[in-house]
């Protein structure tokens, strides 16, 4: 006889599953290195003081090193600690293990970044209890696939933001759902930071609205989430935060596109930077058109090392800086000949007075993005040229996949060559580089 736990019948339903690896970097070096386990490790990107911990252990973690922490400082607040210089092939060849472990319990809807995943649950996927198992079999599976060390921590809801919530929840290793008859009760204890999405600037905006716990922010109704959120961002959480799955696809894809680089001392010169930042842009470039997407903006940001007394701030490595960043609006393009013109023309822009002959960092920003399917064609250029030169691009990216990203490349970034390695950011997806 099927019982109604059984069956499902009167249970709540799951409709999203939410994966976050646990300290992934530093679980794959614990992982891959035994003597490392239950040792507080800090992933850096290079053995230096002067750096930032790109990830941490949960051991490290106890003594509040933390992902951004400055190596120097970390050493002081924990004297144990071991650095371990980041090795991110490595960390991509366990993703795509983790992604198999995963995919033999429940296919992956998204991938988010190279830690964290989603799946939609289906038919009989959905019933809490079915859910709850399912969840245990996941974190099995990667254990027993992937690695005996690692651990994620799921979280389960109605809706994929809301089990994005969930899997913070309890960490390490931990497993919370979020039904509806206790989802205003766990909202409510939550602080506005804990929302994905809630930043600083987020977060002083609602300040500003007079909003600064969640159970003022569970009370507003629709038109006031949508005045202090600023724009359809605000119905959308609105309906999440109430278990709704509200979806609108053409607001689902990804709206910018960077990439930065802090130069190495030979390459700390107006030469050296302008071809690191070049290269940046065709690397932004290529992941634009890979994610299928159109830009209709650029940024070029630029930091000099100058004097303490002139410095306007520091950065993270502690270098005394003053900033300079200036953008333009260009036609809607995807494809690098267009984006190098609009780039070249922001160069000539920056100040090249004897106070910024110093550069030690360049980033470049591609925003305002536009999917495919919203692409319109520009009143200034044919179909003909358009295709011509996204073409020319599309070919270059396929050689540069398939070979190495330095296979062919414009002169201009013969200097930055071997620069600007590629790195995995916790929000990135490796599958492009």
């Amino acid at each position: 006889m099927v019982t109604n736990s059984q069956s499902g019948v009167g249970q709540p339903l799951i409709r999203w599953l939410f994966l976050d690896l646990n300290s992934y970097f530093a679980s794959v070096e614990q992982e891959l290195r035994p003597e490392l386990r239950n040792r507080p490790v800090a992933v850096v990107p290079v053995m230096a003081d002067t750096t930032c911990a790109i990830a941490a252990s949960y051991e490290a973690k106890a003594f509040g090193v933390r992902t951004g922490t400055q190596v120097g400082e970390a050493k002081r607040m924990c004297p144990g600690l071991v650095l371990v210089e980041a090795r991110h092939e490595l960390y991509v060849e366990y993703h795509n293990r983790i992604i198999e472990a995963v995919e033999k319990c429940v296919p992956i809807s998204a991938v988010m970044s190279i830690d964290e995943m989603a799946a939609s649950l289906m038919g009989r996927e959905q019933p809490l209890m079915t859910a709850l198992k399912l969840a245990r079999e996941v974190k099995e599976s990667i254990r027993t696939h992937a690695g005996s060390t690692l651990r994620c921590s799921v979280g389960l809801a109605p809706n994929r933001y809301l089990a994005k919530i969930a899997s913070d929840m309890e960490k390490p290793d931990g497993l919370i759902a979020l039904t509806p008859d206790i989802l205003h009760a766990s909202l409510s204890r939550l602080e506005l930071r804990d929302l994905p999405g809630v930043g600083a600037r987020m977060e002083k905006r609602l300040h500003s609205a007079g909003i600064r716990t969640m159970p003022e922010l569970l009370a507003l109704d629709r038109a006031r989430m949508n005045d202090a959120w600023g724009g359809i961002g605000g119905e959308k959480l609105w309906h999440w935060l109430r278990g709704e799955d509200f979806n609108d696809p053409q607001l689902e894809h990804q709206k910018s596109i960077s990439q930065s680089h802090v130069l190495s001392p030979e390459l700390r010169t107006p030469d050296g930077s302008y071809a690191v930042a070049h290269k940046l842009l065709h690397k932004a470039a290529m992941r634009l058109r890979a994610a299928k997407l159109w830009t209709t903006h650029i940024s070029v940001t630029i930091k000099f090392v100058v004097p303490k007394n002139e410095a306007n701030k520091r950065h993270l490595s502690g270098i005394p800086q003053a900033a300079w960043s200036q953008g333009m609006s260009v036609i809607e393009c995807q494809d690098s000949q267009t984006l190098v013109e609009a780039f070249t023309k922001l160069w000539n822009m920056r100040p090249k007075g004897s106070d910024y002959q110093k550069p030690f960092y360049v980033g470049v920003w591609l925003g305002n993005l536009v999917p495919d399917q919203l692409h319109t064609l520009s009143l200034f250029s044919s179909l003909e040229t358009e295709t011509r030169r996204t073409r020319l691009s599309s070919t270059m990216d396929t050689l540069n996949q398939k070979y190495g990203l330095n296979t062919l490349m414009p002169a201009s970034m013969l200097l930055a060559k071997a620069a600007a390695p590629t790195r995995i950011a916790f929000t990135n997806i490796p599958d492009l580089f």
